[in-house]
Formats: C-alpha cells, structure tokens, sequence
C-alpha cells in the first residue's frame, strides 16, 4: 500500500482526469496527498530565496499569481493541507524527483500525454520522471484534446 502520493499537474486540457484518478488512488490507499505543479515556462526572477514559491505571500507577476491561484484551487477541493502543496521553478523531471525523495513519497503520479519519437526524447516529463524517481512512478495516459 501507498503511504504518501505525490501529484505532479502540469494544469494541461485533461488533468481533470489526472486528478480524479490520484484521488481515487489516496482514497483506496489511504494515503497522504501532496501536490506539486513546476514552473518551467514563467521566467524565474532574481531571487535570493530560492526556487520554492511561498504559496501566501502576493508578487506583481500576473502568470504567477494565476498559477498559485490554480494550485491553490486544486488544493482546496482534494483536501490537501497547504504544507503539503508546493509551486516550484525549474525543471519538472528533476524537481520532481527531488520533492518525492526530500518528502519520503512513494508514489509519484503523473500524466502522459503519448509522445513518440523525438517528441517523447525531448518533452516528455512523465518520462523523466520514471526514469530518475526515487519511488514508484504511474504515468496516467491523458486522452487528446
């Protein structure tokens, strides 16, 4: 049995889908949820604080603040405590692998939009995550939009 989920949303068309099926897996496990959405297409500002996003406090960054805000929403309707939310800066694959490693997770779920050849060599984060993950990976196949 999972003890601790961690769910990596990217917040593309179909995480509806993502999201339903890491809650029915908390549920049947009676696991601990966290969520994590990476920042990969925000530019990262000079900071001196880190790559973590203080989920509370307001920046002028409109892209950001959206962000949080969906984060945030998520959050809320899966029950998942705020500690236990985070929004980072950098790459999805490595900060990923190494929330679930810091977190003591042993379930890292993803979704999988089906990329093939190059598309899957050089965009694929739930690929990167299987292949560098501390613990268990399911990739849940996301339908086209």
């Amino acid at each position: 049995m999972y003890k601790h989920i961690l769910l990596a949303v990217d917040f593309s068309k179909n995480t509806d889908f993502l999201v339903e099926r890491t809650a029915e897996m908390a549920l049947q496990n009676n696991a601990t949820l966290s969520l994590v959405h990476i920042l990969d297409n925000i530019p990262m500002p000079d900071t001196s604080y880190g790559t973590i996003i203080s989920l509370d406090d307001e920046t002028d960054n409109a892209l950001l603040e959206q962000e949080k805000a969906k984060l945030n929403q998520l959050g809320a309707t899966l029950n998942v405590p705020e500690n236990q939310r985070w929004l980072i800066w950098g790459s999805p694959k490595e900060e990923i692998c190494a929330l679930a490693k810091q977190e003591k997770v042993d379930l890292i779920m993803v979704g999988s939009h089906g990329r093939h050849g190059l598309a899957l060599l050089f965009g694929s984060t739930a690929n990167g995550v299987l292949h560098h993950a501390p613990c268990d990976v399911l990739a849940v196949r996301l339908k086209s939009a």
